[in-house]
């Protein structure tokens, strides 16, 4: 394969702000007869935040709308979108054809029946309604629940053709609730704000709008709420007690002051020290060999073959422009597989995700070998210094002494000079933030293709910088859900390539690696004890050859001349020991062996889930067990970064004690 000429710079996501819009449907009691109000306060709201993203620098000046498309307040939102021009992103509930007959207010079977079959109906209010609901969804971004379709089809029929049956009506409204609350957790993973009218009355109806008011509040994702009776009374609520307690005031100043710093943080790009440093990074081709001593540690402790532990380590970077040919060219094509009808989403998961993973795995290993090998090399060069010190006792006389005591002051101050470096240089901060970057990008393919991502407040909260998660999120959306009807088929094949393209590769990837690592921290430990042992045996001899001079068993002569020798095999040998006990400490190889065994363990119990799901009969494989089954995925992911977090981050570059 020809490789790319030149280093490559990171690609920044461009900040997309998007707006979920849930409320009360034109048959509630609260939904006012002339909704001219609550347009007006939609539109002062959405206004407000077009100004706030013109005024943000790399921020989209247009915003995303993001809605279920049900009549009423969905409808005034998503008519509001487009007449902004905002990108219109409806993530339904049911199948397009399904969602109209639902929606359509129609209670006559035969009606039903010709909507679900295609036809236009013959009475002509319901067929305006359809003809305003498929006007929509033609200038939507469609993301259609339609994996359980049939059973909603069936329930919807019996309620109809049954009206007097309370069982019937019953399935129908708890079976459309679920998908509404389905459709509604996506929503609430993709937006950055929700706006809910909603009459205050109770949380309780699982799809409701107080439902999913109070789950995005506990996600962590702001909510304007507007009372559709007096819509001038909205407010910004950031917590579910809010909710709760909030008394009903006319918008102030201070609640748009909330809402502007709310856009503000949202859709701001990075910092000018955080975008100054994403733009000096270069993606190399290749490793470096001058940061090779920690992968040489880990290759001549950790590798069976001798062959292989002074075989060469450098690693070639795969270049962006190599990823749909590359490393990537099975999970887009297996994505394309599902997604026929929007190829553009492949493409965008090539350009907008993997292209960025794959620059920041570069520079992450880049980063991690040039920090780990530097505290390698101070190690190397600690132990050097102190053997050098000694080491003029067996072959100069006391006067030429100070030849090596230069060549120790100049290795004390080479790793003073190197620890200078890696800290002015931030080696291990930014390891860290690429590596997260890296990670969180890693497996966001499939998950982007399922339309699962992680709400505003379930990310993790960093006490220093927190671009890695800013990036990751700016991605998701830039990349926004595709444009795909969601049927049995499409989740098989996303499970599928779920499993194939990420999780049994990590799987692979957590075995050997724990252990390869155990067999480091072992080697390590061994040679240790061993270099120990020995300077124990080498005092002992000189001990023991001094006590039989004594007794004449031996030359006073041969203890004599050998003497200064043993010295210095006394402080080399403990001095090597130490080194490498350091460098075990250091990497901690035990520990991020435990690590990756835990991690492929739950992997093994996705994979096992996974292969259960796909063996069911058809009809069994539905939306909300995939979404699960995802979201633990991300979960491990997450739990893999904090734990590996946790025990490095104390193992900053500095003087080896």
């Amino acid at each position: 394969m020809k490789r790319s000429a030149g280093p490559q710079a990171l690609s920044l996501p461009v900040s997309r702000f998007s707006v979920g819009v849930t409320g009360h449907r034109e048959a509630h009691a609260s939904f006012p007869d002339d909704p001219g109000d609550l347009i007006d306060v939609l539109r002062a709201i959405t206004d407000r935040i077009e100004t706030n993203l013109a005024n943000i620098g790399g921020a989209d000046p247009k915003g995303r709308l993001l809605t279920l498309l049900s009549d009423g307040t969905d409808h005034l939102a998503a008519k509001l979108a487009i007449e902004r021009e905002w990108e219109l992103t409806v993530p339904l509930p049911f199948g397009r054809r399904l969602n109209a007959a639902i929606n359509s207010g129609s209670s006559d079977p035969t009606i039903l029946r010709s909507i679900l079959s295609g036809n236009v109906p013959s009475h002509p209010e319901i067929a305006q309604k359809i003809a305003t609901i498929e006007k929509l969804a033609e200038q939507s971004a469609l993301f259609e629940l339609a994996d359980d379709d049939a059973k909603i089809e069936r329930l919807l029929l019996e309620a109809v053709d049954d009206p007097g049956s309370q069982t019937a009506q019953n399935a129908f409204a708890t079976a459309t609730a679920l998908r509404a609350a389905l459709a509604g957790q996506i929503l609430i993973e993709q937006a950055d704000v929700l706006i809910a009218v909603w009459d205050g009355q109770s949380t309780a109806n699982i799809g409701g709008t107080g439902h999913t008011a109070l789950s995005a509040l506990e996600r962590g994702v702001p909510v304007i709420w507007i009372d559709p009776m007096s819509p001038d009374a909205w407010n910004l609520l950031t917590t579910p007690e809010e909710l709760f307690g909030t008394s009903k005031i006319k918008q102030s100043d201070a609640v748009t002051a909330r809402l502007d710093r709310l856009v503000a943080q949202a859709s701001a790009g990075f910092d000018t020290k955080t975008s100054a440093m994403l733009g000096s990074l270069k993606l190399r081709e290749k490793s470096s060999l001058s940061a090779h001593a920690f992968r040489r540690v880990e290759a001549l402790f950790g590798e069976r073959k001798f062959a292989r532990k002074l075989g060469s380590i450098r690693q070639n970077y795969e270049q962006p422009a190599e990823v749909a040919n590359g490393s990537g060219k099975s999970v887009i094509t297996a994505i394309a597989s599902f997604t026929p009808e929007n190829k553009r989403f492949s493409q965008k998961v090539s350009s907008l995700i993997l292209q960025r993973h794959i620059w920041l795995d570069g520079i992450a290993s880049h980063f991690s070998d040039r920090h780990r090998s530097g505290m390698i090399i101070n190690f190397l060069l600690g132990a050097a210094a102190i053997i050098v010190g000694v080491l003029y006792l067996p072959l100069v006389d006391p006067e030429q002494k100070w030849m090596f005591a230069a060549a120790e002051l100049a290795l004390l101050l080479a790793i003073v000079l190197n620890t200078s470096i890696g800290r002015k240089r931030e080696l291990h901060s930014r390891w860290f933030e690429t590596r997260r970057a890296a990670e969180y990008l890693r497996h966001n393919p499939i998950l982007a293709s399922l339309g699962v991502a992680r709400s505003k407040g379930e990310w993790p909260q960093t006490m220093g910088t927190s671009w890695p998660e800013r990036l990751a999120r700016s991605v998701s959306r830039e990349v926004s859900l595709p444009e795909a009807r969601v049927d049995e088929d499409y989740l098989r094949r996303a499970l599928g390539a779920l499993r194939d393209h990420h999780i049994d590769a990590q799987r692979r990837y957590h075995h050997d690696k724990s252990q390869f690592l155990e067999r480091v921290h072992h080697g390590l430990d061994h040679l240790s004890e061993r270099l120990f042992a020995g300077a124990i045996f080498v005092v002992a001899t000189f001990l023991v050859l001094t006590a039989a001079s004594q007794l004449g068993w031996v030359s006073a002569a041969l203890v004599t001349g050998t003497a200064k020798w043993f010295t210095v095999l006394a402080v080399a040998l403990p001095t090597l020991g130490g080194a490498l006990a350091g460098m075990r400490y250091f990497g901690d190889f035990e520990r991020f062996a435990e690590i990756s065994a835990v991690t492929q363990a739950k992997l093994d119990v996705v994979a096992a889930r996974i292969d259960i799901l796909l063996a069911t009969a058809q009809g069994a494989v539905t939306y909300d067990k995939v979404a699960d089954i995802a979201r633990a995925t991300d979960q491990i992911v997450f739990d893999e970064i904090q734990s590996w977090q946790s025990v490095f981050s104390s193992k900053i570059l500095t003087v080896p004690a």
